[in-house]
């Protein structure tokens, strides 16, 4: 059984982010033929399932960086979490270093997730996070945070090394840029690669091979336990080094033509001579 684990934001999705037709079509072939799908992203599982391609797939879901696993029924098999005390320690410091934070837990995102702040402007940023207030959070019942993410606005992306370089072997993280102007942290136990061979084991599976499609940072750590690794055409040169093959674009229906022309894992689609 071939194993494909598949990012979505700037992979699957488009920049309208949404799944193609054509994707669509190649998912669901892929499925026919027996091969197992997982989407692998770093999204929450709430902005997961409101892409409605996916409200009518069987695919085991991978949400925040390998944080949380669920099966392909949405049945919850998973969860690395931040301590409390270590949350605390990371928030601290990203505040002293002036950045945006997002929080991810089992309550949702404060003050958000990321995708609805995809286009807000730097002021509408600062804004957003100025006028949060953080200690709501720790007020939630039965509390679960699964990943921090530093925000920064496109023009001041160098504040995000700095970040790394602050938090560097300080706490038993794993940090990764889904986007250059972000970083994520997220448990040591939560990493895109290692999610990939905990469910193999959990569910008593073994792929033949593992085919990891991405085009971020994060999806590195996929790239490190794939047998073939897939980058897209709009990734960072950093991440299309570290692949083995590089497909078009999101907006090109990279992931279809991957899997037809460069994989052969599907019959390329021949049109038919106009009479």
């Amino acid at each position: 059984m071939k194993c494909l684990s598949i990012d979505l934001d700037g992979t699957l999705l488009n920049s309208e982010h949404e799944i193609s037709e054509e994707n669509v079509k190649a998912l669901n072939e892929l499925q026919d033929q027996g091969h197992c799908l997982i989407l692998n992203t770093g999204r929450a599982y709430a902005d997961v399932i409101k892409l409605k391609a996916i409200q009518n797939m069987e695919v085991p879901i991978f949400c925040v960086n390998g944080s949380v696993l669920y099966s392909k029924t949405r049945e919850l098999l998973f969860e690395a979490t931040l301590s409390i005390t270590t949350y605390k320690e990371i928030f601290s410091i990203l505040k002293g270093l002036g950045v945006g934070i997002l929080v991810y837990t089992n309550h949702g995102g404060f003050p958000s997730t990321l995708p609805p702040l995809h286009g807000k402007t730097n002021q509408e940023l600062v804004r957003l996070f100025q006028e949060f207030n953080y200690d709501e959070i720790l007020e939630k019942d039965n509390l679960k945070i699964y990943k921090l993410i530093a925000l920064v606005h496109p023009d001041n992306q160098e504040k995000i090394a700095e970040v790394k370089a602050v938090l560097a072997d300080k706490f038993a993280i794993s940090m990764a840029s889904s986007f250059p102007n972000n970083m994520e942290i997220t448990s040591s136990e939560a990493h895109k690669g290692k999610a990939l061979l905990r469910f193999q084991d959990m569910m008593n599976l073994t792929f033949d091979e593992i085919i990891a499609f991405g085009d971020g940072g994060n999806d590195l750590a996929q790239f490190e336990v794939a047998t073939t690794s897939v980058a897209m055409e709009n990734a960072p040169l950093h991440v299309k080094q570290k692949a083995d093959i590089i497909t078009k674009s999101n907006d090109e229906d990279g992931f279809a033509y991957a899997v037809r022309h460069l994989l052969s894992l599907l019959k390329n689609e021949v049109e038919m001579p106009a009479n």
